[in-house]
């Protein structure tokens, strides 16, 4: 299978070239990535955990889905798409804001990152790719917030980014 390519950009968010992912993760270059957050009526956020064999923070819980953009998709083309390849399901999507962070991990690699945050609404359940998610839940935003606090290990780097600086842009759903 040929290797994933990222997008890379500079700060203002222009592309200034591809890279293939693990070796712009070796390198700590910054490139697009997105993150989705879908909730359900009740305002319950839909967390999954990463799979156990993923390169890296396996078995982490997280945001919906998140992965980077394909060259010439857009930010919501791309939620879209991983959305079903992950977790079996599309539902409209709407960006919020962007953020840059730098994340590295205990196996060398390290997430150099512009996000873009996007969100959604969704009633079911998904159907869940096992090659890509372990498990999955719906949690209310404040039970996240406050287990996030008391299990800060159970989560992945830019989730917690996330939650800490940029929560009231994943909180606008009612």
């Amino acid at each position: 299978m040929k290797e994933e390519l990222v997008i890379l950009v500079n700060e203002k968010d222009e592309q200034i070239g591809l890279m293939p992912k693990m070796e712009a993760h070796e390198k700590a270059v910054l490139h697009r990535a997105f993150s989705v957050f879908i909730f359900n009526d009740k305002n319950e956020l839909m967390l999954q955990q990463r799979a156990l064999h993923k390169y890296h923070s396996p078995g982490l819980w997280t945001n919906t889905c998140c992965s980077h953009q394909r060259d010439g998709e857009t930010n919501l083309e791309a939620g879209k798409r991983r959305l079903e390849e992950e977790m079996g399901f599309t539902t409209d999507l709407k960006e919020t804001i962007s953020f840059i962070y730098k994340a590295p991990f205990d196996n060398g690699l390290t997430e150099h990152e512009l996000d873009h945050i996007m969100v959604g609404h969704y009633q079911s359940e998904p159907n869940i790719n096992k090659e890509e998610v372990e498990a999955w839940k719906w949690m209310h935003l404040e039970d996240v917030k406050t287990d996030i606090k008391q299990n800060p290990e159970v989560y992945t780097a830019w989730f917690k980014i996330i939650f800490e600086k940029f929560y009231q842009h994943i909180n606008i759903i009612k």
